[in-house]
């Protein structure tokens, strides 16, 4: 039986366990289970992989995008430059390149883990076809683990962004600063931020919406409820929205076609 499954803390609602386990009832893939491993420390890690030798694939969610690239014995070129990993592959080989490519990884282990980040190709897909030309520039809401794909996928499609943010960082707009010439600016805004997730769904974030038109397109990337009040009032100006859940979905496969693929990698 292989196994798959994703890590994070805590893991109270997972999307990708049930996403899984109905797509293999669906298409009669009884030759895998994915499950929930809740993992409050990333250094636990090696532990998971010795107990579950099983284990082919691992999604990766909060808190661990970021501290878990130090565990990879190898990370492709995308998620190195976002610097987050949501998806692992692992190989039943002992790491021996990875001595040469300078990578660390998990010492002592006889498995290979390799890094990718999927929501780079889930945000990508799910944008594209929605932008037009004057979509020119974006204003990203938040700067967490979330916003890392999609300054990624931004700089790919040559989308000059800002970064809105509570505290004060260095070139960063404040979301008390925010007026409304800069919404007027920059017809794209993305929220990266969990504003308005359930059961939360009376909070957006705080920016001037009366400033917004029918040309802005806003993207917010949380999916439960499938209408923010972040997306509800950009669309009550008459702006086209859309929720994280084609994101998610499209993320998904990704990393089921990557569990399986044959490619190796150096």
């Amino acid at each position: 039986m292989k196994q798959y499954g994703l890590i994070g803390f805590p893991l109270s609602h997972s999307f990708s366990k049930k996403y899984f386990t109905e797509k293999f009832k669906n298409e009669h893939i009884t030759d895998a289970v994915y499950d929930n491993y809740p993992l409050e420390h990333i250094k636990d890690l090696q532990d998971l992989l010795d107990v579950h030798p099983g284990l082919c694939g691992l999604n990766v969610t909060v808190p661990h995008k970021i501290n878990v690239l130090r565990y990879l014995d190898w990370i492709e070129n995308d998620a190195r430059s976002a610097g987050a990993v949501n998806c692992i592959r692992i190989s039943k080989e002992s790491p021996v390149l990875a001595a040469f490519s300078g990578e660390v990884g998990v010492e002592g282990h006889d498995f290979r883990l390799e890094g990718f980040n999927t929501d780079i190709y889930g945000f990508e897909m799910s944008l594209r076809p929605l932008l037009h030309d004057h979509h020119a520039e974006a204003l990203i809401l938040g700067d967490g683990g979330a916003a890392r794909a999609v300054k990624c996928v931004l700089d790919i499609l040559e989308i000059p962004f800002k970064i809105v943010t509570r505290k004060p960082q260095p070139g960063h707009i404040l979301f008390k600063d925010l007026k409304p010439h800069d919404i007027t600016k920059h017809k794209l805004i993305i929220n990266t931020t969990p504003l308005g997730t359930s059961p939360d769904i009376d909070k957006c974030p705080p920016i001037p919406y009366e400033a917004i038109t029918n040309e802005h397109l806003l993207f917010d990337l949380v999916y439960n409820p499938e209408e923010t009040l972040f997306l509800k009032k950009g669309k009550a100006q008459g702006a086209a929205t859309k929720n994280g859940y084609e994101m998610l979905l499209l993320q998904a496969e990704k990393s089921w076609e990557i569990w399986n693929s044959k490619e190796k990698h150096p």
